[in-house]
């Protein structure tokens, strides 16, 4: 057996330069890129290989490990999980901060490869910087918080375990099923050793993304069941994008006469104007769409985990509605008392559709879906139009950046009031433009994303929607993009606080606490000049007062060379409407009225809830 002496770290980063994807016909590194703040723990051994590649391997200096591995998110989303970016850290606070960041990937089911230095495995200069010590188990350190939000973990405490470890974190990051991070700790006496690497290890492999096809019984299930529906009804979530099912599924519903809704997660994989497609589902929903999921018999759920906010709460459906719930990971699809079709998306319905040839549903249950969608977009045409109130709703700046987005650009929102404002308000103009976190719900992904996107993909421009409390969180990246040159427009909503959850409080009967600026416990609140806040970190900005302003700064924004931020101050209590009952916690014991109130309504609405699931 031939074989070459190197380091652990050395042969740790020559087996990532040596794995392959092939996309769409072109063989591409299935991990282009790492992220990296170098510090205790991985800025001797791990940067000095990652050095020696840095023309093969680039490596991409964060500004905090958190936002730097949801860069390594967005770009995953960007690729649809075709390749994997990587992300290290040192010891300690750095390995604690992207721990954020895998529940993100964890629960969105996103690939990212991390890793962390860690403490010495011979324990001779114990305690060393930035070790947290267990008294009663010396073996724990602080990676072994990431055992709660990671598909795959792993300490490597001997040089040729990564032999049989990579591998196998690479394929459950491939998997469709299993898809989410992995974490390997790398001890810092471990990254320095020098072993005899078989060289087999390093040959180059060209990694394929599965395509479980489904059980032929249940299949054959599915089939009667969606052939005996009346109302049958399509939920399409992130896994038909994952699949690269868009075009599958929007031929298969609009020959069957199936109407199409979608999840947070889903949206985009059908264009706004599709002849199938009905609008979003659940509490960020659409009017449309959640009058026909009352009235399905039959739901179809596509690649989808069936969140709360899809199904309100388990409202949103008949008691009688049957589930066929399709997902190539049995976890996913066997929820909720739905018959489990395990299978990819694109695989599935490839079967389904030639199962169901020469059958359709009742076309009026397509023309019945058809008249909900227009009056719904009726209604966002209303919510979207200008008025004369001094400060613009989001609804308004939702649909001026949307007249001014090209057809292929991405627009990129999380946690906060624009979730449920870009999901009801953002009409689709091209597949796979759309990426709301909604997951996870995490602060801070916004810009970050853009960033990890915008490398992705540079033909086309990440925009950015986020609200000042965002902003605030987790800004830096904006920073990182002029450093780097990857160009985002960032659309900055200040509404004075985190409004969407004051919005919550105030609907449970709290008074507003501790969410809007002016209801905190501050000296005296002020506003902060984004605009001169982006451009201290090299961005071009803007600030504009008014709906046409705001247009011809996105006119504006799509000609400059960098980074781009616009900030508008927007109002905190002007909602889009169409959102299902969403089960929460109300107090069934409170000195206020409206509280006790509030609870009673709740525990109504509960009786709504179908049973069993």
């Amino acid at each position: 057996m031939t074989t070459v002496r190197l380091t652990m770290a050395q042969a740790l980063v020559r087996w990532l330069c040596n794995q392959f994807i092939v996309v769409d016909g072109e063989k591409l590194p299935l991990f282009p890129g790492v992220f990296a703040i170098f510090g205790h723990g991985n800025v001797t051994c791990l940067s000095e290989a990652l050095e020696e590649v840095k023309d093969k391997l680039p490596t991409w200096r964060g500004q905090n490990e958190q936002s730097m591995a949801l860069a390594a998110l967005g770009f995953a989303k960007a690729r649809r999980r075709r390749q994997i970016m990587v992300a290290t850290s040192s010891i300690g606070p750095g390995a604690l901060n992207m721990t954020t960041a895998a529940g993100v990937a964890h629960s969105n089911r996103l690939p990212i490869l991390l890793l962390s230095g860690d403490t010495f495995v011979n324990r001779r200069p114990d305690p060393v910087l930035q070790q947290v010590e267990h008294f009663s188990d010396p073996t724990v350190t602080v990676n072994d918080a990431f055992k709660a939000v990671t598909r795959y973990w792993d300490r490597i405490v001997h040089p040729e375990q990564i032999i049989s470890s990579l591998p196998q974190a690479a394929a459950v990051m491939l998997d469709p099923a299993e898809c989410g991070p992995a974490f390997i700790a790398l001890p810092q006496d471990v990254q320095e050793i020098a072993w005899d690497y078989p060289e087999a290890f390093f040959t180059p492999t060209v990694h394929q993304i599965p395509r479980p096809r489904p059980d032929r019984d249940r299949l054959a299930e599915a089939v009667a069941l969606i052939k005996g529906a009346k109302r049958p009804l399509i939920i399409s979530g992130g896994g038909v994008r994952y699949s690269g099912a868009e075009e599958a599924l929007g031929a298969f519903a609009a020959s069957r006469g199936i109407p199409v809704t979608e999840t947070v997660a889903g949206k985009g994989a059908l264009v706004h104007d599709h002849p199938a497609h009905i609008g979003p589902i659940g509490i960020l929903g659409s009017t449309s769409a959640n009058a026909l999921a009352a009235e399905a018999d039959v739901v179809i759920a596509i690649g989808t985990r069936l969140q709360d906010f899809t199904t309100g709460s388990w409202t949103c459906f008949s008691p009688a509605a049957q589930f066929v719930s399709i997902n190539a990971a049995r976890f996913d699809a066997t929820k909720h008392r739905a018959l489990a079709v395990v299978g990819d998306a694109l695989a599935t319905l490839t079967e389904l559709d030639m199962e169901t040839k020469g059958w359709t549903a009742d076309p009026a249950w397509m023309k019945h879906g058809r008249a909900e969608f227009a009056k719904w977009n009726a209604a966002l045409n209303d919510y979207q139009r200008p008025t004369n109130s001094p400060i613009p709703t989001y609804a308004q700046v939702v649909g001026v950046v949307h007249s001014k987005a090209g057809e292929r650009d991405l627009l990129i929102a999380a946690a906060g009031g624009l979730p449920g404002e870009v999901v009801k308000n953002w009409r689709v103009k091209s597949p796979n433009t759309f990426d709301c976190e909604f997951g996870f719900s995490c602060m801070g992904y916004e810009i970050s994303a853009g960033w990890g996107a915008a490398m992705a993909d540079p033909t086309r421009t990440p925009i950015v929607m986020i609200g000042d409390g965002t902003y605030l969180m987790m800004n830096s990246d904006i920073y990182s993009s002029v450093l780097t040159g990857h160009k985002m427009i960032v659309v900055i909503c200040d509404n004075g606080g985190y409004a969407v959850i004051n919005r919550l409080q105030n609907a449970k009967g709290t008074p507003g606490f501790n969410n809007l600026i002016k209801d905190c416990r501050v000296k005296q609140p002020f506003a902060v000049d984004f605009a001169k806040h982006a451009e201290a970190m090299g961005a071009l900005t803007r600030h504009v007062e008014s709906l046409a302003e705001l247009g011809a700064a996105m006119d504006w924004a799509k000609t400059t060379d960098r980074t781009t931020v616009i900030s508008i101050v927007s109002d905190a209590f002007t909602w889009t409407p169409g959102d299902a009952w969403w089960d929460v916690g109300v107090p069934q014991v409170s000195e206020r009225e409206m509280v006790r109130e509030a609870s009673k309504e709740q525990i109504k609405g509960r009786e709504k809830q179908r049973v069993g699931v």
